[in-house]
């Protein structure tokens, strides 16, 4: 596989204090099976779609057991080289970059306005099997409280190009390299609770967002937005049995002309 361009969304995964009941309800929502936990990286256990690595959950580090999330990989190769300039941007390095034996080299930062990512540079890990199909990651938002900053660190550190979406009750940008769209940025507003934190929201491929919906609320999540359809495909943002925000995403029911969007700089 050829090496994604940095910046690129290359990884999931999320932390659970109920690793079999994170497993449960997302095999049962989206369909995934799991591999063998790995004791030596303690339990991290990654997660199939259709035989396929999507994602992979891991039970917390010690004193990080309330804090279920999911977590967004940025391709790099030089992790050390990308957290530098991370530091330059005015961002920080929450985990310095380690190295995962042949796997690859990991390392997790924040950006100045809150939003928690990481940082993959491949080894014979390459990351996703899959991108787009159903159970698999096939977009990421950005949620921040200050968009400002957000924008002006993503692009310092990864050379993003950004377009905005004009519309004037939701301030939203998509985030692009190469003339491909990577990321999308939403401005919080009182909408999202106080006690939500900035966050990178991850969306699933599913075949029938409605029925995948309605998996997840019987196995108790709480669906915060949707299902609604939009030009991008039927969509809702739920709330997982462990607080773990997530989406779930039909590309194939698109309704309505894509809105325009304004080249920024």
């Amino acid at each position: 596989m050829a090496a994604r361009p940095e910046g690129t969304p290359i990884w999931a995964d999320a932390m659970f204090a109920d690793l079999e009941g994170a497993k449960k309800f997302y095999g049962e929502v989206l369909g995934w099976t799991f591999g063998e936990s790995s004791t030596e990286f303690g339990n991290y256990t990654e997660a199939y779609a259709d035989g396929k690595a999507v994602a992979a959950v891991v039970p917390p580090m010690p004193g990080a057991e309330e804090q279920s999330a999911w977590c967004l990989y940025l391709a790099t190769p030089d992790a050390a080289a990308t957290a530098a300039r991370i530091r330059e941007s005015g961002g920080e390095i929450v985990m310095e970059p380690m190295q995962v034996a042949d796997f690859g080299t990991m390392c997790i930062a924040r950006d100045p306005g809150g939003v928690v990512f990481g940082l993959w540079q491949p080894g014979k890990h390459t990351g996703f099997d899959a991108v787009g199909t159903p159970g698999a990651f096939c977009w990421a938002e950005i949620n921040t409280r200050d968009a400002e900053k957000s924008d002006a660190f993503f692009s310092s550190v990864f050379s993003y190009t950004q377009k905005n979406m004009p519309d004037d009750k939701v301030d939203f940008r998509v985030y692009e390299l190469n003339g491909a769209p990577l990321l999308g940025r939403m401005r919080m507003t009182e909408d999202f609770p106080p006690e939500v934190p900035p966050h990178i929201n991850v969306y699933f491929a599913v075949p029938d967002c409605d029925e995948a919906v309605a998996r997840a609320r019987k196995l108790g999540a709480e669906v915060q937005h949707g299902p609604v359809t939009s030009p991008f495909g039927r969509f809702a943002s739920l709330m997982d049995p462990h607080g773990a925000p997530f989406s779930l995403l039909d590309p194939d029911r698109a309704e309505g002309e894509m809105p325009p969007m304004d080249e920024v700089g």
